[in-house]
């Protein structure tokens, strides 16, 4: 579990994505900080990690990375801490597009394809 310092190759990401899932890695981004945890069995790990260092709640997001897929496969808006009717947002997924925008341009920085 780590937050990242420095952008990572896809390789180094299939290599951690190895750690657990496989094919997978459940990754958290602070929308407002620009900055993406990974590399735990659950999103409520990272989501817990980033909070201990200084992020809103309300601005972190989960979602997986698939390190062999391309294009829409590669990233899945899929997990429990996004549920939060509060913020407009009742289901596993994120259904602004702002904020999956704000996601993408987060791993496109930190994640080398």
């Amino acid at each position: 579990m780590q937050i990242l310092q420095q952008p990572i190759s896809r390789e180094e990401l299939r290599s951690l994505a190895g750690n657990t899932f496989g094919d997978m890695i459940k990754c958290v981004a602070d929308v407002s900080m620009g900055i993406l945890a990974l590399d735990a069995e659950l999103h409520a790990d990272l989501e817990r990690l980033l909070l201990e260092n200084g992020s809103a709640q309300e601005n972190l997001w989960g979602f997986n990375l698939y390190p062999n897929e391309e294009g829409e496969d590669f990233i899945e808006y899929d997990s429990l801490i996004n549920i939060r009717s509060w913020q407009g947002n009742p289901s596993r997924g994120i259904s602004n597009p702002e904020t999956r925008e704000a996601i993408e341009k987060i791993v496109a920085h930190f994640i080398i394809r």
